[in-house]
């Protein structure tokens, strides 16, 4: 938590929780990159260098047979400032584009690496895919349950190799975690909680539109989002808080937590899903998606619980985030910090206390960087053209990003849903109405 203040009074609210990689100074690039040959280089293309895709880029650029070799952005106030921060690293400018299909024509990009918006995602992951592209894409993968159905069919049709950015797959605690959990020392798990208390975030406030800044290209921003008038708030970070753009916090942390959770408990898909929640605690500002939300998910054997608010830190266990996994035997608590089993007590006869069913397991924390971990696995993948040891490839994605939805779904409807597998939908008709994604201003949505 402290950490996280630090990282807000730098201004990197994008980058919170990723550790050393966040703060990584661009200059020491220089130091630990190697001449490489022109033959084993692999060159990058990054689209929307704004905010995670730069960290993503850092993060890659650290394996010194990467050359960025193209930047893609709809501002060109951002594509200056990013490349003046490689030159510090001794990178020579990179090609600009501000259409990310003419960087996809680029024949000198072997790899893409996609920091958008949510809206864009979709697109921009089949086109790539389609373009002989692999894809680092940063979550959630879309921002519609039709969408993600579109890219898993079109990355599994593909031979392209594809990493989703949930890196805590490849945090060594969180696999440790995961590790105990499926040991079975918590005994039957009835209940998994998975929650984001973000107190760092302030009421987003009532702006007028206005004109566009100069050097943005604001059509290309859209894409297939609905016409509107261009509004500060609706540009850059606070995207995430419009649903013509994104789910929210549902989507922006739960896709991380909600994928651990559905990891520990070997789950995918629920049969059924509720919401309650609202704009509570900042009735009047300018965001549309609900600032505290409860989600409940039923699925065989067990309920999975998703919380989350703004404004306040006090979350579950005193953690402002993380996953707990809740046994007859004792509970396991994980967070970005590290985890820790909390017993329960053992009551045969209900007139003494026996002691704990299991040990408890202190807080075990690892000193790791699971973005720089995430995007070494990717390389791995790429290079030995075998998707099989990615750590989060598409359909973790998927599995994510689709329980995310559902919420939201269940918030929007304000009705318990339930999921029909086989034919993709609901047994709500408003529900499905939302499955799809309409595209506008002559974006038309991808097949599979």
């Amino acid at each position: 938590m402290g950490t996280r203040r630090q990282f807000v009074k730098r201004g990197s609210l994008f980058m919170a929780g990723l550790g050393t990689s966040a703060l990584f100074p661009t200059e020491m690039l220089a130091s630990i990159r190697r001449t490489i040959s022109p033959n084993d280089r692999i060159q990058v293309g990054l689209i929307g260098c704004k905010g995670m895709g730069f960290v993503n880029l850092l993060s890659i650029l650290k394996n010194s047979e990467v050359e960025v070799v193209a930047l893609c952005d709809v501002d060109e106030n951002v594509l200056r400032d990013k490349t003046s921060e490689l030159e510090k690293a001794e990178i020579k400018k990179p090609k600009w584009y501000s259409d990310y299909r003419k960087m996809l024509e680029d024949k000198d990009v072997d790899l893409v690496i996609i920091g958008t918006p949510d809206h864009w995602h979709c697109l921009q992951l089949v086109d790539s895919v389609d373009a002989g592209k692999d894809v680092y894409c940063e979550k959630p993968i879309a921002n519609s349950i039709a969408e993600c159905e579109v890219m898993l069919s079109k990355v599994n049709s593909s031979d392209r190799m594809v990493q989703i950015g949930q890196w805590q797959r490849s945090q060594p605690h969180f696999v440790d975690a995961i590790n105990y959990v499926h040991s079975g020392k918590l005994g039957q798990i009835r209940l998994a909680k998975a929650w984001a208390y973000q107190g760092w975030m302030q009421p987003v406030p009532q702006l007028p539109d206005g004109s566009v800044p100069e050097g943005v290209d604001y059509k290309m921003w859209l894409g297939p989002a609905p016409e509107r008038t261009f509004n500060p708030n609706r540009f850059h970070f606070n995207f995430r808080w419009f649903w013509d753009y994104a789910g929210g916090l549902m989507t922006d942390w739960g896709v991380h937590l909600i994928d651990y959770a559905l990891y520990g408990m070997k789950a995918s898909l629920p049969k059924s899903v509720m919401a309650l929640g609202g704009k509570f605690a900042y009735p009047d500002d300018a965001s549309e998606t609900p600032d505290t939300l409860q989600t409940v998910y039923e699925f065989d054997g067990f309920s999975l619980l998703w919380e989350h608010a703004t404004g306040i830190d006090g979350g579950n266990y005193g953690r402002n985030h993380g996953i707990a996994f809740i046994g007859n035997n004792g509970t396991l608590v994980l967070d970005r910090g590290g985890w820790e089993v909390i017993p329960e007590k053992d009551r045969p006869n209900w007139d003494q206390d026996l002691g704990p069913k299991i040990e408890a397991v202190p807080i075990q924390r690892v000193d790791a960087n699971g973005l720089d971990l995430h995007t070494t696995n990717f390389l791995e993948a790429v290079k030995k053209r075998d998707e099989s040891i990615l750590n989060a490839p598409m359909k973790i994605g998927y599995d994510a990003a689709m329980v995310c939805h559902m919420g939201n779904l269940a918030y929007k409807t304000g009705e318990r849903l339930f999921w029909n597998a086989e034919k993709g939908g609901f047994d709500n008709m408003e529900a499905n109405a939302y499955l799809g994604k309409t595209y506008y201003n002559g974006w038309q949505f991808p097949k599979k």
